[in-house]
């Protein structure tokens, strides 16, 4: 197989891993039909709800997206900017705003990785050693691990179907 072959087949299972889930629920399978007065609802002994975790998700995958594609770019401040109020009142149109941020921003990210000009390998300047490759694969850990408590809190809130 020559590295073309090897590259092509690496960005194919890079998308796969950042839009299916594979091993897991995606991210659409996790907030599907989820029903709006549970968002804000924090179970006990926890300490964040699914609109949190979701926008925790949002923030957080498009300060990548965006450091990757833009040198200059600033990221928000640790941990205060990258987690919203659980008590805040969620509409319909908050919800499904944020949920099209996060496709759209995770599209932006697919479509760097599917660039022909995009090397995976080559450290990016404006970084501390991060590669694209690198940030992929942190968007995916990062959006698996939340996705999955979100399940729980689904299962805790009895609004998951098995």
């Amino acid at each position: 197989m020559n590295p073309d072959q090897q590259t092509s087949i690496l960005i194919e299972s890079l998308v796969d891993l950042l839009e299916k889930g594979n091993a897991h629920a995606s991210f659409e399978d996790a907030v599907a039909d989820m029903p709006l007065d549970q968002l804000t609802v924090t179970p006990s002994d926890l300490p964040y709800n699914i609109w949190q975790l979701a926008e925790h998700i949002r923030i957080a995958q498009w300060d990548i997206v965006e450091f990757c594609n833009n040198p200059s770019h600033v990221s928000p401040k640790w941990p205060d900017e990258y987690w919203v109020d659980g008590a805040a009142t969620v509409s319909e149109e908050t919800w499904h705003a944020s949920l099209a941020q996060i496709r759209k921003d995770r599209g932006r990210f697919v479509a760097l990785i599917k660039d022909p000009q995009t090397d995976l390998f080559t450290r990016l300047p404006q970084g501390s050693g991060q590669t694209i490759l690198k940030e992929a694969l942190l968007i995916a850990d990062h959006n698996a691990y939340h996705i999955g408590e979100i399940i729980v809190i689904r299962r805790l809130l009895g609004t998951w179907r098995s």
